[in-house]
Formats: C-alpha cells, sequence, structure tokens
C-alpha cells in the first residue's frame, strides 16, 4: 500500500525486497484502483515462484466514477479475482483476503465464492482482514480461512486478546501496521513532533506518547525501536508475518536489518506488555 504509483521507483522497492529474502508480498485490488496489483506484477516478472502472493477484494469500483462501495457477493468476488489476476500477470494467487466485512454481509455466499476459487485452483488459500471480532468469529466458525489480517502493534494491542483463540483454531495472524505510522521507528520523536503534533493515537493522547516513546526507546537501548516492536508482534505464535510496509528502499533496508536482530526474551517481553497499554476491541463484538 505505501509503494506509490511511481513505477521504477515502486519496482525497485519490491525487487529489491526479493533480493534481500522477502517472500510475502501483500496487495489489494483497492490501492490505487488496481496500480498496485499492476506494479507488484510487473516487478514480479520472472520471480513469481519466489513469493507469497496476497491481495484482497470486496471493495468496488467503476472507473470515471469517483470513490468505491462494499460488495462482499459471490458474483463479485469471482469477477474481481480474474481482474487481479490480470493486473498481477499470474495465474493463482496463494492468499486471497476479504478486505473488510460487516455482520450484515451474506457471508455464507462470500464463503461459497472463495472456496469455489480454491477448487478451481485459482486461489490456494483464502483469509480475511478485518478488526471486527464479531465477524472474524463468524469466519472461524463457518469456513476455512487460513488467516486473518489485523492492525498489531505495541501501541494497538487490541488483537491480543484473540490471539490465543485464533491459534487454538489454526487461524494465522497477518500483523499490519506494526511501525504504528512510524511512531516506533528509530525517528519515533519526529514523527511525534512533525506528523502527530498535538494529535493523539489510538488509546494514547499526544502527552502520553510524549512519555511513552522515550521509555521505549530506553528499553530497546543500542537496538532499533523497529526491532522491539516487530519482534513484539512475533512473540506470539499465532502471529504468521508482520507486514511494515515501506515507501522507499531505505525504509525496507531499516525493516529488514531491525528484523536480524534477536528476537524478544520472555523477560523483555513481559516488561513491554507492562509498559504499553492493554487494549480491547469495544465495538462488534456481538
Amino acid at each position: 500500500m505505501s509503494l506509490g504509483t511511481e513505477e521504477t521507483k515502486a519496482i525497485d522497492i519490491v525487487k529489491r525486497a526479493l533480493d534481500l529474502g522477502i517472500n510475502y508480498l501483500d496487495t489489494a485490488d483497492l490501492y490505487d484502483f488496481g496500480q498496485n496489483e499492476e506494479l507488484v506484477g510487473r516487478a514480479l516478472k520472472g520471480q513469481r515462484d519466489k513469493v507469497v502472493l496476497a491481495t484482497k477484494a470486496g471493495n468496488k469500483w467503476t472507473q470515471g466514477k469517483e470513490g468505491w462501495e462494499w460488495d462482499p457477493s459471490k458474483q463479485h468476488i469471482q469477477s474481481a479475482v480474474k481482474d487481479s489476476l490480470r493486473r498481477l500477470q499470474t495465474d493463482y494467487i496463494d492468499l486471497y483476503q476479504l478486505h473488510g466485512g460487516t455482520i450484515e454481509d451474506p457471508t455464507e455466499e462470500t464463503i461459497e465464492a472463495f472456496e469455489e476459487l480454491k477448487k478451481e485452483g485459482y486461489i490456494r488459500e483464502y483469509g480475511i482482514s478485518s478488526i471486527r471480532p464479531n465477524v472474524i468469529k463468524r469466519f472461524v466458525e463457518n469456513s476455512s480461512i487460513v488467516s486473518v489480517m489485523m492492525q498489531y502493534s505495541l501501541l494497538d494491542t487490541r488483537p491480543e486478546e484473540w490471539l490465543d483463540y485464533l491459534h487454538e483454531n489454526n487461524v494465522s495472524v497477518i500483523a499490519r501496521g506494526p511501525l504504528a505510522k512510524g511512531l516506533l521507528s528509530d525517528n519515533a520523536l519526529n514523527k511525534l513532533q512533525d506528523k502527530f503534533k498535538g494529535k493523539d493515537f489510538l488509546d494514547y493522547s499526544h502527552e502520553e506518547l510524549e512519555n511513552l516513546l522515550p521509555k521505549l526507546m530506553d528499553f530497546t537501548g543500542e537496538k532499533p525501536l523497529q526491532t522491539t516492536a516487530i519482534h513484539y508482534c512475533f512473540a506470539h505464535p499465532a502471529v504468521a508475518a508482520v507486514i511494515p510496509g515501506a515507501s522507499s528502499i531505505e525504509q525496507l533496508e531499516a525493516n529488514v536489518q531491525a528484523m536480524k536482530k534477536n528476537a524478544l526474551s520472555e523477560e523483555e517481553y513481559a516488561t513491554i506488555k507492562e509498559i504499553v497499554k492493554q487494549s480491547t476491541y469495544v465495538a462488534h463484538r456481538d
């Protein structure tokens, strides 16, 4: 999502990711209205077999018409996958995800669409991208999803209430936003005073962030803050992938270097949990 639309730059980032050993790429038909998929497809030409390729569907738009609308119908999903395959220049998608979802959706029809695509070979597996517990539970109990994408970071611990449940049901978590829009990078304090000047972030007021971020940086010590942030997400066995994204090769390389550092010890993990807030989802529970 963070690649942008400048073709050469975006393709260079993806190719550098492959060189560095990144083997999971996650896009969506909605990102830049299909252009993101096209760029990923061009970057992967001749290297498709090196990656687990994921994309998403459920948001429908019309060329020349502003905005988009939610459509989890079987007809739309089975049509959208063909468009994604064309843009990605591949004949199969490793992980196809429902890009959202509400409790009012025709879930049986949606599941049927994914199951048929799987049988037909267009997709290998399917999952959902959702932070709504009621939607997540419905899919876990009634489908064969293998993953749930959730926003998860040191500053957004809401998924933790559900990690054991998902793990027990053999559903993996894809953690998006692990760096909390840069607040958990080595540029954290600059981000706080620039992009987040006077602003809150989820359960944290600006003043709380001013106190918390230096504490986390002190705790991290000589390691990059994003090392702690990324490994924190990986600490629970339910988490299979962490996707920080990158809008430049420099960001990409910094994230890869952060990942190469040692994982958190049990003591470090426990200490961090005492420092940050333990939040829960308030809405969409029933």
